[in-house]
């Protein structure tokens, strides 16, 4: 019977050839507040509830095709040698000794989770093996980029690999060209323009009508189940969101049609995939995902997530900020500062493109700010500065250097600088087959109240906050909270995992390993 790797012996948990269903008490508190607008005058009265759930995970894998917008960039073209690589086991040969094709920095390939415990002690099992999930060996993939090279160029452009894997790589990636792909000066550096000898013309609806015949054909002629689409291209200014043009999916529609300036490409492609069905990821700190195609989205009842893809200095951030702010202590400035020579850095060195990195970056910090009032006042935040620099001589090889200021106990200070070198692509690579894998998963779970007998199952809300804990900007269903602390995000992954096998969330406790009698 297929399933998956960890098979749980429960009364609570129910096996098919189909699917592996599970009851599940999920359990969260309301709070009711009392009280003045000092924190110290409030009261809270806290009611614990729970809610019985029939969790139902479908255990056909389909065969699943991920469309590239950006193929030829150092992403696209980094991912799919590393998909390549890890295909065909590849080892070559470094002036540090052999190295071997790994997936290293996948949070699905090259994590674990903690079952419990054995006669042997601590078990921990790769995440993958938690429920059926996609092989990266299995991804058919394709795309679309503004440049006309193929990939094996594109490598070799990108100076991100050694040479003696390029030279492998090479005869299986000559034949991949990208397909023509969308591009409007005015949404990215001018500087991108010499690279854009593979564009769609014609209007608007035209561009559109390509992109999803596109679509089509890939799906028909590799036979694909599903198919996901990533922008991985350059980063565009933010989006005018005006009344009337692109605040409803009919008005984005229409505008569309009237082949409105203030429509960007990575907006196009969005629309593009969820009139086919797809689940479309944004990479890029750009609003993608303005109103009305968030709606289309919901109504194609499409999945969507973004935003920009969380490698280096923005996850150490998340994790830095979340241990000060729960020590007590109290960051008051926070200065980041990168420079980076991929075409990457290149295209950031305009202003408006940066200012789109720089509000990614920027809001990291709000939600554990907003967590502990003792430390800050209403309203009150760190100074936070960000600051980006192409330098071409480095590469794909960026470096991040940070401080952070903290006020201490009377009147104290303390300081921690750190400088984190980060070879781009190869973090962001693996983030985004992990993007690809939790988004199908989350294609096969699907969820209703354990005594609504004759209700049917729901899936997950289509804006999957789920991945929040790869993405910079984390994008979340309209009035729910944005956690950006690291160890929250990770939880939320293994505890649905979890929660699909009847198991009971790691809470950390280890109770029975803290207290005089047996449990």
């Amino acid at each position: 019977m297929p399933g998956p790797k960890v098979l749980v012996d429960s009364p609570r948990l129910r096996y098919t050839d189909d699917f592996v269903e599970a009851e599940y008490e999920y359990q969260t508190t309301s709070v009711t507040e009392t009280g003045g607008d000092n924190d110290d005058e409030s009261a809270y009265t806290v009611r614990p509830t729970s809610t019985k759930l029939l969790i139902r995970t479908m255990l056909n894998i389909p065969k699943l095709g991920l469309m590239l917008v950006g193929w030829g960039g150092n992403n696209g073209s980094t991912l799919t040698a590393a998909l390549l690589a890890n295909k065909f086991k590849l080892s070559w040969e470094t002036k540090e000794g052999v190295k071997f094709a790994n997936w290293y920095g996948s949070l699905t390939q090259a994590s674990t989770i903690r079952l419990g415990r054995s006669s042997k002690g601590e078990v921990c099992v790769p995440m993958s093996s938690m429920l059926p999930m996609l092989n990266p060996e299995d991804v058919e993939i394709d795309g679309w980029d503004i440049s006309d090279m193929n990939l094996a160029e594109a490598i070799a452009r990108a100076k991100v690999l050694d040479m003696n894997l390029q030279l492998q790589l090479r005869p299986h990636m000559a034949h991949m060209r990208p397909r023509k792909s969308i591009y409007y000066s005015d949404f990215i550096a001018s500087n991108q323009g010499e690279r854009a000898n593979n564009v769609i013309s014609g209007t608007k609806s035209e561009q559109l009508e390509l992109i999803r015949k596109d679509i089509v054909q890939f799906k028909a002629a590799k036979n694909l189940g599903q198919v996901i689409v990533l922008w991985t291209a350059n980063t565009e200014r933010f989006s005018e969101i005006i009344a009337g043009v692109n605040d409803t999916a009919d008005n984005l529609l229409k505008a569309i049609e009237e082949d409105h300036s203030e429509i960007s490409p990575s907006t196009m492609f969005a629309v593009a995939a969820a009139l086919e069905g797809c689940t479309y990821i944004n990479g890029s700190p750009q609003n993608t995902f303005v109103p009305g195609a968030l709606e289309l989205a919901e109504r194609q009842k499409t999945f969507v997530g973004g935003d920009d893809f969380k490698s280096g200095q923005t996850k150490l951030k998340s994790v830095l900020v979340d241990f000060l702010v729960s020590a007590g202590i109290k960051p008051v400035s926070i200065v980041s500062y990168n420079h980076l020579g991929n075409n990457d850095g290149y295209n950031l060195s305009a202003p408006q493109q940066f200012r789109s990195k720089e509000i990614s970056k920027s809001n990291v910090v709000d939600d554990m700010v907003e967590s502990n009032r003792i430390l800050y006042k209403t309203g009150e935040k760190p100074d936070h500065c960000v600051v980006i620099k192409y330098v071409p001589y480095v590469g794909d090889s960026k470096r991040a250097m940070d401080e952070y200021t903290s006020e201490i106990m009377l009147g104290g200070h303390n300081t921690i600088v750190i400088h984190n070198t980060c070879e781009d692509s190869l973090l962001a690579s693996p983030i985004i087959l992990d993007l690809v894998i939790l988004a199908e998963l989350c294609s096969r779970i699907t969820f209703k109240q354990a005594d609504d007998e004759a209700g049917d199952f729901s899936g997950f809300h289509n804006v999957l906050s789920i991945l929040s804990y790869l993405c910079k900007a984390p994008l979340v269903p309209r009035g729910t909270p944005v956690v950006n602390a690291l160890f929250r995000q990770r939880a939320a992954i293994e505890n649905i995992l979890r929660a699909c096998l009847s198991l009971p969330p790691e809470n950390s406790m280890l109770l029975e390993h803290k207290v005089t009698f047996e449990i």
